[in-house]
């Protein structure tokens, strides 16, 4: 049996794929348990990788949940949205290379990514309200945070299609690339972020991230009191600063 989620590495970069594309990599149980043993794992290895990207095989990142699937018992309740949390949790800045197809659940695997970079065929989508379904991945909270409760619930309400260039005009996407291009410029942004420091990069996405949870002054006040200073590569970094200097 094929797996469901291929990882490979290379340089400090984990890149996972999900590999249904039969169905358009739609999310089933057993996906989900693989998506959640890497991501496990990657979160204890902060040494060897410095950065990940998900992406999908095939000509679409994810239709979605998969309705022919509905209903399988997961190993425990809240499983999926408790996989997509463990991945907005990880260390490592989190990449979603989009093309194709992200519809519904797919959508909100993408928001628990800290960045996506959408190739032109990418379409964004929440068709909820085309099946009676409510969201209870994440959608409501992670969305709005993305682009702002207004937009959120114009996609929330009305299902409608978001392109790749609107995506990057609303904020749901970084930049917007040729499909051809699209694992190319997805494996150079990781290998930039790759490049810097990875203590100051797992300082970054934490004080961002949790700072969420303050107002402006709370969080000011929250980075001045956890921010961790400077990382034990400082001093090696300044010595090549000055030796090409």
């Amino acid at each position: 049996m094929s797996e469901l989620v291929l990882r490979e590495d290379r340089d400090g970069v984990a890149t996972l794929t999900l590999n249904r594309p039969e169905t358009l990599n739609a999310l089933n149980i057993p996906l989900f348990t693989e998506m959640r043993e890497h991501v496990s794992a990657l979160a204890n290895e902060t040494d060897s990788v410095g950065c990940v990207v998900i992406r999908g095989a095939g000509r679409a990142f994810s239709a979605g949940n998969d309705l022919k699937a509905m209903g399988d018992p997961a190993p425990a309740p809240d499983y999926q949205a408790e996989t997509l949390d463990m991945i907005e949790a990880l260390p490592q800045p989190v990449i979603a290379s989009v093309r194709g197809a992200c519809y519904t659940g797919a959508l909100e695997l993408m928001l628990a990514a800290d960045l996506c970079i959408a190739g032109e065929s990418a379409v964004f989508c929440d068709s909820h309200g085309e099946w009676a379904l409510t969201p209870l991945w994440g959608l409501s909270q992670r969305l709005p945070r993305r682009i702002g409760p207004l937009l959120a619930k114009e996609m929330m309400y009305t299902a409608r299609r978001v392109g790749a260039d609107e995506a990057v005009q609303i904020g749901l996407a970084n930049r917007v690339v040729p499909d051809a291009e699209l694992d190319e410029a997805a494996a150079a942004m990781a290998a930039q972020i790759a490049g810097n420091s990875w203590h100051t990069l797992r300082a970054d996405k934490r004080l961002v991230n949790e700072g969420q949870n303050y107002t402006q002054a709370e969080g000011l006040a929250f980075e001045r009191r956890t921010s961790p200073g400077a990382g034990p590569e400082l001093a090696e970094r300044l010595a090549r600063f000055r030796a090409k200097s």
